[in-house]
């Protein structure tokens, strides 16, 4: 079987205005590239599944459980927030599927999952347990963090603690974030099993925020967009190439393997896929 790259290729667009049948009537359809939410749940039997990061992690939490709790029944299966951790359960299965915001990954004064609008942002990038006490003991977990680091080209890095004596000094983006990447392995390699663990790494998601990018309205950007962007060489302002270099050499050569979810080139293209005012 010839080895197929999920993460490069170009979408195609279905002429067809409904399905010309049911997969369900159709005895000879290969069981492929259906979601078995059975299947999953018990691949998750006994398992923790964790998503790290900001608002982009947050919707794939969100999806995950959406896909699963449907075959769960009302008495077997919890839902809990408490402050930056939600945690849906599966009580059969004792299987966990988890969130938890952090979109830095590392300690930062944003970390409020509500109250994180803040106009001068400060982290702390050797800082990572303040968080990943809440990861131990997890079985896989995909990680993520960007849109949060670009604020602009240099950001605010604490010595100390935020209380306390502290002594706050500029560094560039790209420092910074690999400073915080390379917290974020550290703590994967002392704490995860690479012979029962499984641990992801998802890379930036395009903002679409200005549609003069393709063409279109000098003054628009991705609200009511219904059709992708077919220019296959197409690359978002907003996407940093810089940025995505650290997150390859960061996670390189890592004792426990961090698979790399490539998610940035196809998503460019995909600027009518944003949930606009439908997410909230």
């Amino acid at each position: 079987m010839e080895y197929c790259n999920i993460f490069e290729g170009v979408w195609v667009y279905d002429e067809a205005a409904r399905p010309l049948y049911g997969e369900e009537d159709c005895p000879y359809i290969y069981d492929q590239l259906n979601f078995d939410a059975s299947a999953v749940l018990e691949m998750l039997r006994g398992k923790r599944m964790m998503f790290v990061g900001d608002s982009v992690n947050h919707g794939q939490f969100f999806s995950m459980v959406c896909l699963l709790h449907r075959i769960i029944p009302l008495h077997a299966k919890s839902f809990q927030s408490n402050g930056s951790l939600s945690v849906f359960k599966a009580k059969d299965y004792n299987a966990s599927i988890e969130f938890y915001w952090a979109p830095f990954l590392v300690e930062s004064n944003s970390d409020n999952a509500v109250a994180h609008r803040i106009g001068e942002r400060v982290i702390l990038p050797w800082s990572i347990d303040f968080h990943a006490r809440h990861w131990k003991g997890s079985h896989i977990i995909v990680f993520n963090t960007y849109l949060w680091w670009m604020n602009g080209a240099s950001l605010k890095i604490l010595r100390g603690e935020f209380e306390g004596d502290r002594e706050v000094m500029e560094m560039v983006r790209e420092d910074a974030y690999e400073l915080a990447l390379r917290s974020m392995v550290e703590w994967v390699e002392e704490n995860m099993d690479p012979h029962n663990s499984r641990v992801f790494f998802t890379t930036m998601s395009p903002t679409h925020w200005r549609s003069r990018e393709w063409g279109g309205d000098p003054n628009g950007n991705c609200f009511n967009q219904t059709t992708p962007i077919e220019d296959p060489t197409y690359w978002g302002e907003d996407s940093s190439k810089s940025m995505m270099r650290v997150v390859a050499e960061a996670l390189s050569s890592t004792t426990v393997p961090i698979t790399i979810l490539n998610i940035t080139q196809l998503s460019e293209y995909r600027k009518d896929a944003h949930p606009q005012i439908y997410k909230k």
